[in-house]
């Protein structure tokens, strides 16, 4: 890794070989999805910009590399991702492209929690209870394996907080010369997080015990954080179309269930979540766990997640 950093600087020095001496470039940083590459553009602000895979409203789910996205990640020396969990489309590349460069897999980062995927259809109760107990923060941070995980582990601001020290440490051993700013930086990134995530909870309490449906499975690190009610998913991932039958059954669910929202997502079927809810009496939202139609940068990252809170509070609330 060093070396290849000392590899672009030779055409400089060559040109400046008098002149004390340079600067190393910043890093070359490929991150996968848009909100973990808010958290590292946090961290990196001042210094450079990463790279980002999935843009605009892509999802990783069904997302294929671009050629400039192979050439990115050939030429990477720190690739940030949750892991197989999330980003399957990115398992193989790493292996063959990013063979060089340092692979930061956040579901197993110190201190970041990993929850489990649960199936389509309605959920059993569950407490909530532990939601605010700071002492339940990361106590089963990795109870769950790659596979069978919700991968959207951003939607806690405590993973995320996880999620920016795991940044920060890795760029620090990557580029010792930026220290200073990385660990700066990211004292900025964390004093933001617990301000957001204290905005949120005062939010959300009004609506904590209404019941609601979302698209499919990925918000259990939101619902967890803020003692949510959410009481099933519509589909087990958001490329699987439920049939007929499932259908029907949700129908009956909703109201079995007393759902006061169905929450449709931007990328995918809006209209399904429309037909779904005909004669139930609930009312539809939209949340989004990525930032489908919010602007990469690090600011996409508290917009989402006011996104999704002012979401809930609206549909939960009938404002």
């Amino acid at each position: 890794m060093l070396a290849r950093r000392l590899l672009r600087l030779l055409p400089l020095a060559a040109l400046f070989w008098a002149t004390p001496a340079l600067a190393a470039p910043p890093p070359d940083v490929v991150v996968s999805v848009k909100p973990l590459h808010a958290l590292v553009a946090g961290v990196m602000e001042g210094v450079g910009t990463p790279y980002l895979l999935v843009r605009g409203a892509a999802s990783p789910h069904d997302f294929t590399l671009r050629p400039s996205d192979a050439k990115a990640l050939n030429g990477a020396e720190l690739v940030v991702w949750v892991g197989p969990s999330l980003e399957t489309f990115l398992e193989k590349p790493l292996a063959a492209l990013g063979a060089g460069a340092v692979k930061l897999s956040l579901a197993t980062a110190d201190g970041v929690r990993v929850l489990p995927s649960r199936a389509g259809g309605v959920w059993e109760a569950h407490d909530h209870s532990h939601a605010h107990d700071d002492h339940h923060d990361h106590d089963h941070a990795h109870d769950h394996g790659a596979t069978g995980t919700d991968g959207h582990i951003w939607l806690d601001p405590r993973n995320a907080m996880a999620i920016t020290q795991a940044v920060a440490d890795s760029l620090v051993k990557l580029d010792p010369e930026r220290a200073a700013t990385y660990r700066a930086n990211a004292q900025k990134q964390f004093a933001a997080i617990e301000a957001l995530d204290r905005e949120l909870a005062a939010q959300l309490v009004p609506v904590k015990d209404r019941p609601f449906i979302v698209f499919h499975d990925a918000y259990h690190y939101l619902e967890d954080r803020y003692a949510l009610a959410a009481a099933g998913a519509i589909t087990v991932t958001p490329d699987q179309r439920p049939g007929a039958a499932r259908l029907s059954q949700l129908r009956h669910a909703i109201g079995d269930a007393k759902a006061v929202c169905v929450f449709a997502e931007p990328q995918f079927e809006p209209s399904l979540v429309k037909v779904l809810v005909e004669g139930t009496g609930a009312r539809t939202g939209t949340l989004d766990p990525e930032g489908a139609n919010l602007p990469e940068g690090a600011g996409l990252y508290p917009a989402l997640m006011r996104f999704n809170a002012k979401a809930l509070v609206d549909c939960l609330s009938g404002g």
